[in-house]
């Protein structure tokens, strides 16, 4: 029997990603990333109050990874120069690779990866915004944590201010350290390694690039233990609700670019549309009988007066 289609249960095709329309979107988060680390700037009283209380809450929790790892990192340089490089650069670099080879290989998964680390990244701006906060390098030096940025600055491309290039750490916000976003994009790509690489080197990766941005954010003293943790928090937030993110914009879009449904012709096979059905060739109800009526015209033949006329004899 010919298939019939129910009006209304038509599969649309779904919207092929671009680069050109990627790249203005991921530019945009990050620039909304960077500057958003700038709201909270010049509250310096309110973000040292509120590491002392991380400190004092890590105390009572009997949690201290950031001293010993810290006292490591500054007394070993073969550890200490390594760590400042990782800190001030694969934050920037690995990120956007993750997301062109997930463009590329995987763009099956690509939106709802992206929507995922867009989400997250704003949720933590949110943080940054409502709780500055004063990361271990930059308290006095009687808690006992080394700027190992600044330890180690001659032997990098950043200044001993910030993670920022030389000239130019006046232009960051150094009290955006709740929650850690490198933590958080690193568990992100770390995810997206596990998940997506296929191969053990991958897998292997996605465990390590997240668990060794944890210890280089305590070590060279740009973080807090509760830091990372409040990152991968975020990330997990994040997670939950990209699904309702891309359904937003799924409608947004619907209602800005609404798309058409192609009309197909001649295919062939009868549609039931309304009660009325059409062959090939038919382009509206009635036609058929229409067709019928004109048979008693002299040129007419047996094709054009349906299936029911019946053939001359021969």
């Amino acid at each position: 029997m010919p298939q019939t289609e129910t009006p209304g249960t038509e599969v649309l095709p779904r919207t092929r990603l671009r680069w050109w329309t990627e790249l203005p979107l991921i530019l945009l988060i990050y620039g909304c990333y960077s500057a958003g680390r700038l709201l909270a700037r010049g509250d310096v009283s309110s973000a040292v109050d509120h590491g002392l209380a991380i400190l004092r809450l890590e105390k009572a929790l009997r949690l201290n990874a950031e001293h010993p790892l810290n006292r490591l990192f500054t007394r070993e340089p073969w550890l200490g120069v390594p760590a400042d490089f990782w800190y001030a650069s694969l934050h920037y670099l690995v990120t956007p690779a993750v997301l062109v080879w997930l463009f590329r290989r995987r763009a099956e998964y690509y939106r709802r990866a992206r929507t995922w680390l867009m989400t997250s990244t704003f949720i933590g701006l949110i943080g940054f915004t409502l709780l500055p906060t004063c990361p271990p390098r930059l308290l006095s030096a009687g808690h006992g944590f080394v700027d190992t940025m600044a330890h180690y600055s001659s032997y990098g491309w950043w200044g001993g201010e910030a993670s920022a290039p030389r000239g130019m750490g006046g232009m960051t916000n150094q009290y955006a350290a709740m929650p850690s976003l490198h933590v958080g994009w690193a568990l992100w790509c770390g995810v997206m390694l596990w998940r997506h690489g296929g191969t053990r080197v991958a897998k292997i990766l996605g465990v390590l690039y997240p668990l060794g941005t944890a210890l280089v954010v305590m070590g060279t003293a740009n973080h807090y233990f509760l830091d990372a943790v409040a990152g991968v928090a975020v990330m997990g937030v994040g997670l939950l609700l990209a699904p309702r993110v891309m359904r937003v914009m799924d409608l947004v879009r619907g209602r800005l670019f609404p798309r058409r449904t192609p009309v197909t012709e001649g295919m062939g096979s009868p549609i039931v549309s309304a009660g009325c059905q059409t062959s090939a060739g038919e382009r509206i109800p009635r036609q058929r009988e229409s067709q019928v009526d004109a048979g008693a015209e002299p040129d007419a033949s047996p094709s054009d007066a349906g299936e029911g006329a019946a053939a001359p004899a021969r």
